[in-house]
């Protein structure tokens, strides 16, 4: 059968997308303009949130960018928002996308480091419940001050490497075997066995790592990109942010811990395996070879990336320069001392940040809509209305709600952006306005483990080439980060309705937060 021109337009259009999903965002297009000038300005401009958030949702079927980015393109053209208002959100959030630049590919230079830290991490602690906690406790330190995404495509690294190894050494192939073919296992149960056993424990491994991304990165103004964003708002530097949050994020984090612990002692919601001892023997001597072979020059590498880690530490600390200038710097440090001097060979470094970043935009394109249209002015109306006392637990819901089943970046952008409009409106004051500004960033941090929707990492894991061979589904992703999710965030709620006031009130007796002038935060965003 001959194909039509319509036929191969659908075809082209958005890929390897389902048809249902192409059909359902042309559809999206077709009525975006008609509800806009035929029924409400104000209905269109929901509508058009609520597809966007559909296009994350559905971020394993089709990319976001484009779907959403089409969406924003039209809202421009039907006059939804402007070219201008657009420009001025990325103007006021330039920060962010320099972090996503420079701090994501500056660390992939540090891979190396990272790299050794974890394969000795597994193969030197035996016991499981020690690994487990030591692999959310090593992804959750390196997250408070490098990009999450970066972490957890370090540990994906290190599993992809292992579970090749072993497969390939059971399976008596070469290097460059094909290790999703499991054909040579057929007939051999207890080889069969064993690999289904290392597929739970590095499934059980890789949650760990992601959950304790998400421990770390609610931490400090680096940890999250929409960290960064509340952080300018509120005009926060480094040690005001972790501050300030630490009421909230250190019993978060210990109850973290004490999950960890317990998932994997009564080996609940699919953990509690252990390595293979088989497997153990495998990697042990192929790590002894490759330790045997390591050469003075990657010796002076690994000992150059120590110190950078050190210096990207102290900068953040004493926030030497914007954090993307910073990341920028360990590019420069790690390249010119690591002898990385071709183009192409920096250009990788920036593969995996460039997609969000643009994905960042098209938010701020629907973040200027919101704004245009009043969108979330009476949901914000709503909460204001309440007492002070419970504005931070529903702040705290609402985001963490949105963030669940939407991306935390989106919904951290919008919800304190409306908060900054109450403060400049006079409608809540600053002691307030700072109390909102850390019950919306632990809210888009914390319950958005809930879906892989919520976290960009968890969905990293979960579109990475790892996920088939360890067999991770969305609902297995979803089932093994339950307990996270609901200890989590209730531990969250509590800290934010009783803990957080008290605790801030005596940082700032004591001294230890710095108070930014209130003209400076009363300026309009």
């Amino acid at each position: 059968m001959e194909t039509t021109y319509g036929r191969a337009f659908i075809k082209n259009f958005l890929g390897q997308s389902p048809n249902w999903y192409k059909i359902t965002i042309l559809t999206f297009l077709i009525i975006n303009p008609l509800i806009f000038f035929l029924v409400s300005p104000f209905l269109a401009g929901w509508l058009l949130v609520v597809e966007f958030i559909f296009t994350l949702g559905m971020a394993l079927k089709c990319y976001p960018l484009q779907p959403g980015g089409l969406l924003a393109i039209e809202a421009v053209m039907i006059g939804m928002t402007t070219a201008e208002r657009i420009r001025e959100e990325i103007s006021a959030n330039l920060e962010v996308i320099l972090l996503l630049i420079f701090m994501v590919a500056g660390i992939y230079f540090m891979k190396q480091l990272l790299l050794t830290v974890f394969t000795k991490l597994l193969l030197n602690l035996r016991n499981k419940i020690a690994l487990s906690m030591a692999f959310c406790f090593a992804a959750a330190f390196l997250s408070a001050f490098l990009d999450a995404l970066t972490v957890i495509a370090v540990v994906i690294s290190v599993s992809v490497g292992f579970y090749s190894i072993y497969h390939n050494f059971a399976s008596n192939q070469s290097e460059s075997a094909d290790v999703t073919d499991d054909s040579t296992f057929t007939g051999n149960q207890q080889h069969q066995a064993v690999l289904e056993q290392f597929r739970a424990f590095l499934r059980s491994l890789m949650m760990h790592a992601g959950v304790g991304t998400a421990l770390g990165g609610v931490m400090t103004m680096v940890g999250e990109p929409q960290n960064l964003i509340i952080a300018k708002s509120a005009d926060w530097q480094f040690v005001d942010f972790l501050i300030r949050m630490s009421p909230v994020t250190v019993p978060v984090f210990i109850c973290g811990f004490v999950v960890c612990g317990l998932v994997e002692r009564f080996r609940l919601f699919g953990y509690g395996a252990k390595l293979p001892h088989p497997v153990y023997e495998v990697l042990k001597k192929f790590d002894q070879k490759n330790s045997e072979n390591i050469t003075k020059q990657e010796r002076i590498k690994l000992a150059v990336q120590v110190v950078i880690g050190v210096w990207l530490i102290i900068a953040l600390a004493f926030h030497l320069a914007e954090v993307g200038l910073i990341g920028l710097t360990v590019i420069i440090f790690a390249t010119a001392f690591c002898g990385v001097t071709d183009e192409h060979a920096i250009g990788k470094a920036f593969q995996d940040s460039l997609p969000f970043t643009a994905l960042l935009t098209v938010f701020f394109a629907i973040v200027a809509v919101i704004i245009e249209q009043h969108l979330f002015t009476p949901i914000i109306h709503y909460v204001l209305q309440s007492a002070p006392s419970n504005q931070l637990s529903l702040f705290y819901l609402f985001n963490g709600l949105l963030s669940s089943v939407s991306d935390n970046v989106f919904v951290g952008t919008v919800y304190i952006n409306e908060a900054k409009s109450a403060l400049v409106n006079g409608v809540i004051d600053l002691k307030q306005f700072e109390l909102l500004a850390v019950a919306i960033n632990t809210g888009t941090n914390l319950p958005s483990v809930a879906t892989p929707n919520g976290q960009a990492a968890f969905l990293f894991l979960l579109t990475s080439a790892l996920a088939p061979l360890i067999r991770l589904s969305y609902g297995r992703m979803v089932w093994m980060a339950l307990p996270y999710t609901v200890v989590m965030t209730l531990v969250g709620l509590l800290c934010v309705q009783y803990l957080l006031p008290d605790m801030t009130q005596w940082f700032t007796n004591m001294g230890w937060l710095s108070l930014p002038p209130a003209s400076e935060l009363l300026m309009p965003h």
